[in-house]
């Protein structure tokens, strides 16, 4: 498969029986699904069993996919928030961030020969604190910020995936960035003092 293929090609060829363009697929879309099902989750074994679900919803078709109505992407990302939504609704829990070992991050952990170690240690403290004070936001809140933020679509594909109108979308989007730049600005204000 090129990377010329288009979604819809692939998905053509998935459901006609080809295991190449489903692996395609996956490859495509996989590591943008998963960091946001882990940062909206705050789990990586719920975000790894969310991604696996939707992607297995998409193979055996229990999630029809209609190139008419939009991108693939933003089905799937709206397709794993209905699945972390259900989640939350089925355990009423609290979030619970994953430790080192169960998160994807893009960091292969090697280290940068390029940072010094009191760099990469501050820029890990500063993810880890993001990571935190996005896991404190109420969910509609941080799915606009992380959909806008860190997969930066716009506010159109946003009210797609999260169905609701673009005016909401721009509310909970303003209303996430004050709240998290307040739960950020105390810890600002204790790592400057430290």
């Amino acid at each position: 498969m090129t990377t010329t293929t288009t979604d819809t090609d692939l998905l053509r060829q998935m459901r006609g029986g080809a295991a190449d363009a489903f692996a395609a697929l996956y490859r495509r879309h996989q590591g943008p699904l998963y960091r946001f099902a882990l940062l909206r989750c705050g789990s990586a074994d719920t975000a790894a069993d969310v991604v696996q679900e939707t992607f297995m919803g998409l193979l055996t078709e229990r999630f029809r996919f209609d190139p008419l109505r939009g991108q693939l992407q933003h089905f799937l990302f709206g397709v794993a928030r209905n699945l972390i939504l259900k989640n939350e609704t089925a355990h009423q829990r609290h979030v619970v961030l994953g430790g080192p070992d169960g998160e994807d991050d893009g960091d292969d952990g090697l280290p940068d020969d390029a940072a010094c170690p009191l760099t990469r240690l501050l820029d890990n403290e500063v993810a880890e604190e993001v990571r935190r004070a996005l896991a404190l936001l109420a969910p509609h809140y941080r799915d606009a910020v992380i959909l806008y933020e860190m997969h930066e679509l716009s506010y159109a594909e946003i009210a797609d995936i999260c169905q609701v109108d673009i005016g909401t979308v721009r509310s909970r989007l303003s209303r996430g960035r004050a709240a998290l730049a307040k739960r950020l600005a105390g810890w600002r204000a204790t790592a400057g003092a430290a």
